[in-house]
């Protein structure tokens, strides 16, 4: 940084010691919790305390073996459970670092853009309309600059802002608060103009950073689906707090051994407590989420994830989303005569509106109409009088809502010349230029000619000012001469088409919104085969309809042009009152009430603004309209699956509870499960419903479906009932293993193994019906690749065998050596027991294919009729 009359950046060299030495610009968070901590947490948990007390128990009974084995079970899930929370952790940091807000800093000489907690003092940030400040600072340079400080002052008017000199910068900071102060502070939202600041303070420093104790202290509020499961979980524990009580009960009543009634009333609460529940929902919220953030979608809220296979609408911006946002000058538009901007040298006649149109641009242009103005100059004018690059900015007019138009104040280098050029809506310029009605009919043709061809028409003036004369406080007060209309042209985005496309079949509404001409949203929309046979409506008409007409316009319409940021909110509500479940898309500051407002608000994270990032729940890194539909098909996804662990766990839990209950009821019948059983079980059951099922590939299919209706619980009756099929079938044939071994006079150890094999087999039998409710588990072996699977179903094999061959663990297990046939017969009644929800897959698919075929037959007989 130079302080002789002028400010520089900081270099990458500077500005990495400065981070070394003051740390990251960040608020302080919570210290990461050591490994014992960690461990304690994991330990507090019902069925980590249950296999405590049964080891315990086991101790008492004089089973040393069996108490060290159930210990060695607590040190596996702890470290399982400790994997699973760091995986999540990264996760989650992940996502911080994505999600963080950005800065425009200059640093060797260039501008680039950073993560906020990369800025150091002495880093000249460039601030704009919309931005948050990233440090506490000092303005160096500005126009119409006004800072939203309310978050420090609890002040909601915004403050006006003025620059110093920079020799002012080392002066020490003031206060927050108070009109024309060159102070502004980190965490405060740019309303108005832009400027540039030294950065004097970041992080803890910062007058933030002093108040951020309080902001750690909010706790999120529970998402719907977290309310499900916490009222599923009360009922099952509850459940199981019961069953425990009469098993022990019975148990010693019946058979006169209290400790082993103990025994077996904890292994029946270990069966019923379904503590995966809650671990398989923060594992699948966190990683999916730093999976979509790897699509280029980040999930500001967790609820957002729920509610992606909801949505019904997506109202999404035309330019920069569907569009590249990469514009060029098309044609140029002087006294009824058209240019095209090719090879070809730029006639006299368009020197005029070529000159100006770079005037009324910045000099050195960050918006993509700007860039390609100062393109159009650069290709067309060099080495002729019309460019000037000597020339002095005096005053800027910005764009306003009442006044779609710009207009810049320029010196020239002697000081004689002052000219003013101004460039923006046609309408707009036409008032500037006091167009009256003949002269505007014929721009509207001009405009309309050049909007159909899908390009977006802007206006150019010009207009002399005396430099003897104080300059006006507005632009109308100048003469202004028209000059003609440029127009631009942006090209769609590659996949537009295909992503509305499959919008389409997913029974999902795309809804355009831009604030260009109606001809150029129409020209855009048959391009990427967006519906346009309701036409199109505009700002004006909307402003003009009822709430009832709009309710019924919505209904129909998907093309809104010459909209302003405040009527999205309008059309949101609108949607929103028609039963709709809205996605809406924006990047400005006057977007943020539309983003609250919306079932799921998106933010474009590549242009858009702070504060539209924050109003979001959603934040599409690359602006793509392609990525917002990859994230609602990975939301889509995201449910399904976990739908899929749920119905796994209970469909899991149900034999378990079902063999550690049925022995009871008869005295000289072994027990089957015990806690070490029970644990070993566990140890197979975690791991698959929060890994495999997590890791498993999004179903293809998964957008052919309608939008799961928000009030559609995950546990519906489909759900519950093909669960509890599962489960029951699993029971069924388990016990019918073992009544066979018991009734067949086979020893009590033998009885255990066999049933015990066959509760194994058919736990892994039902991991693999339940990847997929659609394809036959040999289809989605073959076409969905799960690198976890592989670990869970061999290693838990291979333990088995061990157990069942190694006479040492076998003997610890309480197991008895099978034969090959008794063997043979638990394989074969676990495989049988879900052998059945294949047949389902298949009778569902042949339905679904004759619903397809009925539909299709309608749809020819309809066109014939046609």
């Amino acid at each position: 940084m130079t302080l002789d009359g002028s400010v520089a950046g900081l270099t990458s060299d500077q500005a990495a010691r400065r981070l070394a030495a003051d740390g990251p610009n960040e608020l302080p968070t919570a210290k990461r919790r050591r490994l014992i901590q960690e461990a304690w947490a994991v330990v507090r948990q019902p069925m980590l305390l249950l296999l405590l007390a049964a080891g315990l128990v086991n101790f008492l009974l004089a089973e040393p073996l069996d108490g060290a084995l159930l210990m060695a079970f607590v040190v596996v899930v702890i470290a399982i459970s400790i994997y699973q929370e760091h995986k999540t952790e990264k996760a989650l940091a992940a996502l911080r670092d994505l999600s963080s807000p950005r800065a425009l800093v200059v640093r060797d000489g260039a501008q680039v853009r950073i993560a906020g907690r990369d800025v150091v003092r002495g880093d000249l940030l460039l601030l704009a309309e919309g931005d948050r400040v990233p440090a506490d600072a000092v303005l160096v340079d500005s126009a119409n600059f006004s800072v939203d400080e309310s978050a420090l002052t609890g002040e909601s008017v915004p403050v006006r802002k003025v620059a110093v000199e920079p020799a002012e910068v080392s002066a020490e900071l003031g206060r927050p608060g108070g009109d024309a102060t060159p102070w502004i502070f980190s965490g405060t939202l740019v309303v108005k103009g832009h400027g540039a600041a030294v950065a004097r303070a970041t992080g803890a420093v910062t007058e933030l950073g002093k108040i951020g104790a309080a902001l750690r202290t909010i706790e999120p509020e529970r998402t719907a689906l977290q309310r499900e499961i916490d009222r599923l979980v009360t009922v099952l524990a509850s459940l199981g707090a019961a069953a425990a009580f009469a098993v022990v009960v019975v148990y010693g009543l019946t058979r006169g051994d209290w400790l082993a009634g103990t025994l077996a009333g904890i292994a029946t609460a270990m069966a019923l407590l379904p503590e995966e529940f809650p671990v398989v929902l923060t594992v699948f919220m966190a990683v999916g989420a730093w999976r979509m953030s790897k699509r280029h979608v980040l999930t500001r809220r967790p609820p957002v994830v729920e509610t992606l296979g909801s949505a019904t609408v997506l109202c999404v911006d035309k330019t920069g989303t569907l569009t590249l946002n990469r514009m060029t000058v098309r044609t140029l538009i002087v006294d009824d005569r058209t240019h095209v901007c090719d090879d070809q040298p730029l006639p006299e006649e368009f020197h005029a509106i070529a000159e100006y149109s770079v005037l009324a641009s910045p000099v050195d242009p960050f918006d993509p109409m700007d860039k390609a103005f100062k393109e159009l100059g650069d290709s067309y004018l060099r080495e002729t009088p019309h460019l000037h690059g000597d020339w002095q900015l005096v005053r800027e007019y910005p764009l306003s809502e009442k006044l779609l138009a710009l207009a810049h104040v320029w010196r020239s280098p002697d000081g004689n010349q002052y000219v003013v050029a101004a460039k923006g809506a046609p309408e707009a310029i036409a008032d500037l230029c006091h167009f009256d009605r003949t002269r505007l009919a014929a721009l509207t043709e001009d405009v309309e000619a050049a909007t159909a061809d899908g390009q977006r028409v802007l206006a150019v003036a010009r207009a002399r000012f005396d430099a003897a004369s104080a300059l006006p406080a507005q632009q109308h007060d100048f003469d202004f001469e028209f000059l003609g209309l440029a127009g631009l042209y942006d090209p769609v985005r590659p996949g537009v088409a295909d992503a509305v496309a499959e919008c389409r079949r997913a029974a999902i509404r795309t809804i355009m919104i831009t604030g260009d001409y109606p001809g150029t949203a129409l020209a855009i929309a048959r391009e990427i085969g967006l519906d346009h046979t309701a036409g199109c409506v505009t700002g004006r008409q909307l402003q003009a309809m009822s709430d009832d007409e709009l309710a019924d316009r919505v209904r129909s319409v998907s093309v809104f042009a010459r909209m302003v940021p405040e009527q999205k909110l309008q059309l949101v509500r609108a949607l929103q009152a028609d039963g709709e479940v809205v996605g809406m898309t924006g990047d400005g500051v006057n977007d943020a009430p539309a983003l609250r407002a919306a079932d799921i608000g998106i933010a474009m994270g590549a242009h858009g603004t702070d504060v539209a990032r924050e109003s979001a729940a959603l934040v599409i890194t690359d602006d793509d309209f392609t990525s917002i539909v990859g994230g609602v098909r990975q939301g889509r996804g995201i449910f399904d699956n976990l739908r899929k662990a749920m119905a796994y766990v209970i469909a899991v839990h149900l034999p378990i509870v079902g063999m550690s209950l049925i022995p009871l009821f008869v005295t000289d019948w072994p027990l089957v499960l015990l806690p070490v059983q029970i644990a070993f079980l566990e140890l197979i059951i975690d791991p698959a419903c929060s890994v495999v099922f997590e890791a498993e590939q999004i179903d293809p299919n998964i957008m052919d479906a309608p939008p799961r209706s928000r009030a559609e619980p995950m546990f519906g009756a489909r759900v519950l009932g093909i669960a509890a099929l599962q489960g029951l079938s699993l029971l069924a044939t388990t016990a019918g293993v073992y009544i066979w071994a018991v009734l067949t006079d086979r020893p009590d150890s033998v009885a255990r193994s066999v049933t015990f094999t066959a509760l194994v087999v058919g736990n892994l039998a039902l991991i693999l019906v339940n990847r997929s409710w659609r394809l036959p588990v040999w289809q989605t072996i073959r076409q969905r690749r799960n690198s976890t699977l592989k670990w869970i179903l061999g290693g838990a094999t291979l333990l088995l065998i061990a157990m069942l061959t190694l006479p040492a663990l076998r003997a610890a297990f309480g197991f008895g050596a099978l034969t090959w046939g008794e063997c043979g017969a638990a394989v074969a009644a676990g495989v049988v027991a879900v052998a059945w929800f294949e047949i389902y897959k298949a009778v569902s698919a042949r339905d679904r294919s004759r619903v397809s075929v009925r539909a299709d037959d309608r749809t020819d007989v309809d066109a014939v009729a046609r």
